[in-house]
């Protein structure tokens, strides 16, 4: 998928909202978990239209169309949010982060969840890097712990 995604709707962002949260799903599933009720050839338009943006793919079952979402809800969130990133802070991810502090828009348990998954994500990349130049399988700091009790 494109990583410039164009903007959506609100019956678009409804209709993602459903794909994502119900998997793979015909346009008829979507139509019956909609909050007002459509006809069928508007839904199945909205998910063609979603595809050609590229939020959705399909495959055929019989004559039915089953569509699931191109990514993760995340990654697509992510990439929403690096626009705004760059669009607002010149990049500065920092300064959106001190921004949602400054504005109690994340606590104490939010932050701390946040720094874990920062330091996981740098020790994966650390070790992938060892791993890339030796050549051989990289032992962690607790796998290397255990390994000496």
């Amino acid at each position: 998928m494109d990583d410039s995604l164009p903007e959506l709707g609100d019956l678009e962002r409804e209709v993602m909202q459903l794909v994502w949260a119900n998997g793979p799903v015909t346009a008829e599933a979507v139509r019956e978990r909609l909050s007002r009720p459509l006809k069928e050839s508007t839904v199945r338009t909205v998910l063609r239209r979603l595809e050609d943006k590229g939020y959705t793919t399909h495959t055929v079952d019989g004559r039915t169309y089953v569509y699931q979402a191109a990514e993760p809800r995340a990654r697509v969130a992510a990439k929403a949010v690096q626009r705004i990133v760059d669009w607002f802070c010149n990049g500065s991810v920092e300064e959106v982060l001190v921004g949602m502090v400054d504005t109690e828009m994340l606590d104490q348990r939010q932050l701390r969840t946040l720094a874990d998954q920062v330091a996981k994500a740098k020790t994966k990349i650390e070790t992938a890097k060892i791993e890339s130049k030796t050549g051989t399988k990289a032992e962690t700091k607790t796998e290397a712990k255990g390994r000496r009790r």
